[in-house]
């Protein structure tokens, strides 16, 4: 079909098979890797903020295919394979629009059921599933993993593992990037992630961990973790975990109890509002999902993928 093409994926060690596919979302192409399963429920993954595809939904998505579910994972516009210009540069609402784009699409891959689409994100793409699952009520399900469901109360908390001089830098950064591209300048770039004292995003304990559990052996060399300073401007005003009580799919929230970037205590009411919330907690950071807690995560979200999108797989193992 249009946009999908068969490709060896030489980058990693996984051995999924899948195929390069490209979507539309406001006239953007969109790149993303398609998995095809063998029920008809499609996952729908996209990373974390700043984080591609590879990176951030590989782990996830061979399992999600070895257990018979299509996957499509993508890259958000001006990050990765995705078109988009100027590059780096993140949007919100820019970033819920694509999640539309791919739940559209989805919907159209051979041997996909469109009443059994899930979506998946982790960290600030959590957070998007949280408000995408409230505006489609035709979702089959959605899995919200370590989300930023207030991003307030993580930009407080945040303060508190960085040291003023370096947050004053980064605001500066911002303030200077929002001047210069008024302008016609390129973006001003920010790290991800750094360590206290230094002028990134992130730079609490768990973003210590973030190499180790993303990008182990600099698997993905490609992979670019800065973004455009402005971000940090915009970040506060991001809290998703509002729109909780209206999510009507079924919803499961993974809350990591030492998670120190996105915290537990928003995830976990967010699982509690939504009428048809479920709730995993793992001991450990913000990263547990992707480390040494990886197994108990993906066997509780196939689980329950299990039992809201292929119910009679789930009866028939019993």
């Amino acid at each position: 079909m249009p946009g999908l093409t068969t490709s060896t994926n030489s980058s990693t060690d996984f051995t999924a098979n899948r195929e390069k596919a490209t979507f539309d979302s406001d006239g953007i192409d969109l790149a993303a890797w398609y998995y095809p399963g063998t029920n008809s429920a499609c996952v729908i993954m996209a990373g974390g903020f700043g984080v591609t595809k590879e990176p951030g939904t590989d782990l996830f998505a061979a399992r999600f295919q070895a257990a018979g579910f299509h996957v499509l994972a993508f890259d958000f516009r001006r990050l990765g394979e995705s078109g988009g210009r100027p590059r780096q540069v993140v949007r919100i609402r820019q970033e819920l629009d694509d999640y539309q784009a791919a739940i559209a699409y989805a919907a159209t891959l051979p041997r996909v059921d469109p009443a059994r689409l899930a979506v998946w994100g982790f960290s600030l793409s959590g957070g998007h599933v949280l408000r995408i699952a409230a505006r489609n009520p035709q979702l089959g399900a959605a899995i919200a993993q370590t989300p930023n469901a207030d991003c307030l109360a993580i930009v407080r908390n945040a303060s508190r593992h960085q040291k003023p001089l370096a947050m004053l830098r980064l605001t500066g950064r911002a303030l200077l990037d929002v001047v210069g591209r008024r302008v016609g300048l390129p973006p001003r770039l920010a790290p991800l992630n750094g360590r206290p004292g230094t002028v990134a995003f992130l730079t609490t304990p768990d973003a210590q961990q973030t190499e180790r559990a993303l990008n182990h052996g600099n698997r993905y060399p490609d992979w670019r973790q800065d973004a455009a300073a402005d971000f940090a401007l915009r970040l506060g005003f991001y809290r998703p975990g509002r729109d909780a009580s209206r999510i009507q799919v079924p919803l499961l929230v993974v809350a990591c109890d030492q998670d120190q970037s996105a915290l537990p205590g928003p995830a976990i009411a967010a699982a509690v509002r939504a009428p048809r919330g479920e709730l995993i907690r793992l001991p450990g950071g913000h990263y547990q999902p992707f480390l040494d807690g990886h197994d108990r995560a993906a066997e509780a979200q196939i689980s329950f993928l299990q039992k809201h999108l292929v119910p009679e797989a789930v009866t028939g193992s019993r």
